[in-house]
């Protein structure tokens, strides 16, 4: 469960990144208008794809970590991803929120066997 959690994030960060990206599309298409606010959509875009790249990065160093540190950054960022991205970035965030889950899970019962297999 932990290798798919990590590609599961893996694919979120991505889409997220395409995700941000189309935000500040969006922003700057606003602030090429004069329209109110399109400064702040820009911003959430800048953040969506930072937390976007913090969830590709952690997604891959979750897929083989020994610990549950990894796994829990990626959940960190995955949320706050959600509540600074924007509401695309915060689609994917979601579902990176669940790899996150499953990385965590999944770390979990790996210690589990190994401090089975040194005790026997």
């Amino acid at each position: 469960m932990k290798k798919a959690g990590g590609i599961i994030s893996l694919i979120a960060g991505i889409l997220g990144v395409i995700a941000a990206v189309v935000t500040m599309f969006i922003g700057g298409v606003g602030a090429a208008f004069g329209g109110e606010g399109a400064e702040t959509v820009i911003g959430l875009g800048w953040l969506g794809i930072l937390f976007s790249f913090l969830t590709i990065i952690f997604g891959a160093v979750a897929i083989n970590a020994k610990s549950k540190v990894p796994s829990i950054i990626l959940l960190i960022s995955a949320i706050l991803g959600a509540i600074f991205g924007g509401t695309f970035v915060a689609v994917f965030m979601v579902l990176a929120l669940i790899g996150g889950i499953l990385a965590v899970i999944g770390t979990k019962k790996v210690e589990e066997k190994s401090q089975e297999a040194k005790e026997a």
